[in-house]
């Protein structure tokens, strides 16, 4: 009876993340064509790095106080209302297309909506994973997530460039909005129940006094603040490879051939969460954290180096392949180490903390890119002469040679973190969170309707 119970729940759970990875692929089409058609109209890497600044600064400044209203409100209603601010901003942007209209500046006013919305659906996401899922399934629940989130990258810019080709921005559009309403409907069909709060009564504080606590629980636990800080320093490395790829391989290849190397090298991601779906992920999660990005950032540096699609897509397919057994370890950590009544707060604090360089990634990959990595390996650049003779001169190989200093930074800070003994003690000094009892985990959960 329990297994039923406990599958019940499972089923749930992978009711409302499908319809959570429909609407990332919907996103994922209208992120890939604004972006291809702002590179294509302006040609500035600055401008385009404009879209992940407004995508990211705008929910890191709110993400504390949106984990805390996570966990006061409704869950479900809480990513409905989420999905639904970010329908409104997609048919704002489909309406200026349309007539014409659509500017910059727009782009970055709907990168803003998004991030808003994100930053109060993904906290309640997760905050209702460990409601669902058994603590022993939470590391497989993750590489669920991890695959659909990577498939979504697979077809998105499959997809994106041949229909951004043949039809428009207005499609991709158009699909976009269909994968929010599918993504609504799936959560309309389900009731998710709020989790019992302690009797510290931490529903009776202001906000500011949730986010406080929130704050302290991390302060107080230093190995949980050095995976912060590690995660912080890698989010920081990958972000400017990011901005940068795309650029890079539209300075030789076609929208349509970025496509292609994207959807190749995101088969890496979804390859990864299905060895974790599968595996169930391993004993020493830090040490295989550590050794995930090392092996993704060693393999990506040496990607990056030749103006080649293919070299550029193995690169990066064997980081993707990396990067989801990484995010995987550390979900789990952070589900089994903190109680269910603070996760939204707690996933809003690592996103905030995690994240809190990108603002500066994504500003100085921009100018740095344009004006200093570009015109040293432009055809009589200071470094033409020595680097240039190994990895070429010309458009896009500052670019090249921007990312693979990038990697290398982050494999340093990968060493300097594993230095680290009370991170790498982790999951033997920080004990499991108290009062968490998985028999009564189908409860959380019901079919709309039923009791």
């Amino acid at each position: 009876m329990q297994n039923g119970r406990i599958d019940r729940s499972m089923a749930l759970f992978a009711l409302i993340w499908f319809g959570q990875v429909v609407s990332a692929l919907g996103s994922g089409l209208t992120g890939f064509g604004l972006g291809v058609w702002l590179f294509q109209r302006t040609g500035s890497v600055l401008q385009f790095s404009g879209i992940a600044l407004a995508a990211t600064l705008p929910g890191m400044l709110i993400s504390p106080f949106a984990g805390a209203l996570a966990d006061r409100w409704d869950r479900r209603w809480t990513i409905v209302a989420g999905d639904l601010a970010s329908a409104c901003g997609t048919i704002g942007i489909l309406l200026l297309a349309s007539s014409g209209r659509l500017a910059p500046w727009h782009v970055y006013g709907l990168g803003t909506v998004n991030s808003l919305a994100n930053s109060f659906v993904w906290p309640a996401f997760n905050a209702t994973t460990p409601l669902l899922v058994p603590r022993q399934h939470l590391v497989r629940a993750s590489g669920m997530v991890q695959t659909g989130l990577s498939a979504m990258q697979i077809l998105a810019p499959l997809l994106g460039g041949a229909i951004f080709a043949r039809a428009g921005l207005e499609r991709l559009l158009l699909l976009d909005l269909v994968s929010f309403a599918f993504a609504v409907a799936t959560l309309l069909s389900v009731r998710i129940s709020r989790p019992q709060r302690s009797e510290s009564g931490a529903g009776r504080r202001s906000i500011w006094g949730e986010v406080g606590a929130g704050w302290r629980y991390v302060r107080e636990r230093s190995a949980l603040l050095a995976l912060l800080l590690l995660f912080a320093g890698a989010n920081f490395c990958t972000s400017m490879v990011h901005m940068l790829f795309t650029p890079l391989v539209l300075s030789f290849q076609s929208a349509v051939v970025l496509g292609r190397v994207l959807s190749v090298a995101s088969l890496g991601m979804l390859l990864g969460g299905i060895v974790v779906s599968v595996w169930g992920g391993p004993k020493r999660r830090v040490e295989t954290i550590l050794g995930a990005l090392a092996v993704g950032a060693s393999c990506l540096l040496l990607g990056s180096l030749w103006e080649n699609p293919v070299s550029l897509a193995a690169g990066l397919f064997s980081f993707l392949f990396c990067l989801p057994i990484a995010q995987s370890c550390s979900n789990a950590i952070w589900q089994t180490k903190v109680s269910p009544e603070m996760q939204g707060r707690m996933f809003s604090f690592r996103f905030a903390l995690a994240t809190a360089s990108l603002p500066l990634a994504f500003l100085l990959a921009g100018p740095l890119a344009d004006h200093v990595f570009e015109p040293l390996m432009a055809p009589g650049g200071l470094l033409a002469g020595s680097i240039g003779r190994w990895i070429g001169v010309g458009r896009g190989r500052g670019l090249a040679l921007f990312i693979a200093l990038m990697n290398v930074l982050l494999l340093c800070w990968i060493a300097f973190s594993w230095r680290s003994r009370r991170l790498r003690r982790l999951e033997e000094e920080v004990p499991d969170a108290l009062g968490r009892t998985y028999a009564s985990v189908p409860a959380a959960a019901q079919a709309e309707g039923t009791d």
